[in-house]
This record gives C-alpha cells, sequence and structure tokens, in this order.
C-alpha cells in the first residue's frame, strides 16, 4: 500500500469546499480549459478503444468526454467523494499518484490533470511522473497539466483586488517562490513555468515533450466579465477568447500568459535489439 498521504488542506478543500466538476462545467474560464483540454488531448490519443488512466481525475469530469469517445477509462483520485461521483461514468478507486496499483506497461494513454498542482515537493512529483511512464506502455502518452506561474497575477486583476496590501503581498509570494500555502480562498500548490514543466516530463524520460497554453492570453478578460458583472459572458466574448488561445499556440512567448499549462510526452518504444 502507498505509504503517501494527501495534503490535510488538499483534501478539505476537495471534500468540503469546491466541486471541481461544476467549476469546469459552469464557470466561464473552466468551461474554456474543459474545451481547450479536450481539444489539445484529442490531438495525441490513440485510436478508441485504447486504455486510458486518469491519474487524479476528480469527479470523472474529463473520464466522462474521454468515455463517450469510446475509450476504455480507469480513475484513480485520493478524495474519496470524487472516486464516488467518478464511479458513475467509469472504473474508480482510491488512489495516489505517488504510488500507482496499476500494473506496469498496461495503459496506452496516462493523464495527470491535477496531480502536480499539489504537490509542491519536486520529489512527490518526480514519483508522479515516474509511476504515470511505469504504467504507460512504450509509445504510449503521458499528459501533465500545471497551474502557469504567473496565473495568481492574472486572475486576481478580475476580482479587483490584486491593488490590496494582502493580495499584493499574497500574490507577489506565489510569483516568488511557485507555492501558495493554502490558507486562504485555495489551497496548497505548486505553479510551474513552461519549461520547468517540460524539464520535468523530460528527466521522467519522456521523449517528443511538448507544452501548451490551456486557456490562452486572453482567459482574465473572460473572467473578468463574469466577477465584475456577475453575469455569463457573452457568447462572442467566449469565442472570441477561444479563438485567442488558438492563434497563441505557435507563439511560446505567450505561454507565460495561459492560467493552465499541458504538456505532452511519449514513452519511448522498447528497443528492438
Amino acid at each position: 500500500m502507498s505509504t503517501y498521504e494527501l495534503a490535510p488542506e488538499v483534501r478539505t478543500f476537495y471534500e468540503s469546499v469546491i466541486d471541481e466538476g461544476a467549476r469546469l462545467r459552469t464557470s466561464a474560464d473552466g468551461r474554456l480549459e474543459l474545451l481547450r483540454t479536450q481539444e489539445i488531448l484529442r490531438r495525441y490519443l490513440p485510436d478508441a478503444p485504447a486504455r486510458v488512466l486518469d491519474v487524479g481525475g476528480g469527479t470523472g469530469v474529463h473520464a466522462e468526454w474521454l468515455v463517450k469517445d469510446g475509450y476504455d477509462v480507469d480513475l484513480v483520485d485520493p478524495v474519496v467523494r470524487h472516486v464516488e461521483q467518478a464511479a458513475k461514468v467509469c472504473r474508480a478507486d482510491v488512489g495516489d499518484a505517488r504510488a500507482l496499483a496499476a500494473a506496469s506497461d498496461s495503459y496506452d494513454v496516462v493523464q495527470l490533470l491535477g496531480p502536480l498542482y499539489h504537490l509542491p515537493d519536486p520529489a512527490d512529483r518526480r514519483a508522479a511522473l515516474a509511476e504515470a511512464v511505469r504504467v504507460a506502455r512504450p509509445g504510449g502518452v503521458v499528459a501533465a497539466a500545471a497551474i502557469n506561474r504567473y496565473a495568481s497575477l492574472f486572475e486576481h486583476v478580475t476580482y479587483a483586488h490584486l491593488h490590496t496590501e494582502r493580495l499584493h503581498a499574497s500574490v507577489s509570494s506565489i510569483l516568488r517562490t511557485a507555492v501558495y500555502d493554502g490558507q486562504r480562498g485555495f489551497t496548497l500548490a505548486f505553479f510551474h513555468r513552461a519549461e520547468e514543466l517540460a524539464d520535468e516530463l523530460t528527466a521522467a524520460g519522456l521523449v517528443d515533450v511538448s507544452v501548451l497554453g490551456v486557456e490562452g492570453p486572453a482567459w482574465s478578460a473572460l473572467k473578468a466579465v463574469e466577477q465584475q458583472s456577475k453575469e455569463v459572458p457573452s457568447e462572442a466574448l467566449f469565442e472570441s477568447v477561444l479563438a485567442a488561445a488558438r492563434m497563441a499556440e505557435p507563439y511560446p512567448e505567450l505561454l507565460a500568459a495561459s492560467s493552465h499549462l499541458l504538456a505532452v510526452g511519449r514513452v519511448p518504444a522498447a528497443s528492438c535489439g
């Protein structure tokens, strides 16, 4: 059995504070994150019915569309509440990204669309990525999401309180240390630079690693409308922000403006010799 423990503030956040599935389905930036994650992953996924392990898969939001696309999905998450919800979508079990129960070389795709957020210790992130590589088949795909280092800077402008002393100090600390302590609002979290995320996947043994911005450079405009007017942003604004995310992809200098990053790599194919 795993000897790892989920940080208590992370467990409390997902058990009692937020419904992650609802966030992705209903908030403007959540819907953008979900749509863009789908369209990016679909470029790299093998044809269905391939086997997918959704590590830290939460309530099954991503597993749901994968199952509809014809994939054979298993989900692992450390939060019991999430697993109970995800079990309505696919096979789901309680587990930790750093010590997976799955057999080696058993999945065509392993995705970590949340675990790296909440592992500020580099050794824990290395363990999670090593486990993903272990259970993926030679030639298989590993995808890992991260919160962008600068996301909090853009986000707290949308709430119109970045200029206050408390938020200025809090966001400055995240920019300086890449870690939020989870004492208020959000939970314990690590914030990646794009090059750091790429380096971590490469160090885990993955090849052909690409890092893409999920929401693109205009997502905070979408969120600002929602936060300031308390209304659903217009479809025209949503489509414009989505177009900006797609147009920004060829320009790595714009990665720093996205809220989330998505890195995709491949496990080296088995040697023939």
